[in-house]
């Protein structure tokens, strides 16, 4: 990460990053009623599945422990909170984040909230299974359990 003030940049070679407050982020969705919100959310999803899936073409390497690792890595460099991966049995791939940004920044919450964490997740798990992957967040801290977990698997990229 390259930061320079002078010119009010923090780059990444050719992404370029702004620092905001979570809870100045997620204020938005808060102040979104239904069905509004929803459809905000899942934008948000989509446009991090997008872009970030270019800042993660960057980490990818021939092995998925590895490229997991990295991705791992700089999610917390970026203060995306702590992710830990897993397999299950069938071969999809999870995803335990521990201080999430976004469940922080929304506060409770009666729904998963954190959907650059999904979008992510899905651009990840395309490169991790080389085809198409769908994503969702089945556990949110916002909700008041302890971490977030989603999961990817193969599949059709929704509309």
């Amino acid at each position: 990460m390259n930061a320079d003030p002078a010119h009010g940049e923090l780059r990444e070679g050719d992404a370029r990053y702004l620092l905001i407050r979570d809870d100045s982020l997620m204020g938005i969705f808060q102040r979104l009623a239904e069905p509004a919100r929803s459809e905000a959310l899942r934008a948000f999803a989509e446009s991090v599945a997008q872009f970030g899936g270019r800042s993660a073409a960057r980490y990818a390497v021939d092995d998925p422990t590895q490229f997991l690792g990295a991705v791992a890595a700089k999610a917390g460099e970026l203060g995306w909170g702590e992710w830990r991966f897993s397999r299950d049995s069938t071969g999809e791939l999870l995803l335990e984040v521990r201080n999430s940004p976004f469940a922080h920044g929304h506060g409770p919450s009666a729904a998963p909230v954190c959907a650059a964490i999904t979008g992510m997740l899905r651009a990840v798990a395309g490169r991790v299974f080389a085809a198409p992957a769908e994503s969702e967040e089945n556990i949110c801290a916002a909700t008041g359990e302890m971490a977030c977990r989603f999961v990817a698997r193969r599949g059709k990229i929704p509309p």
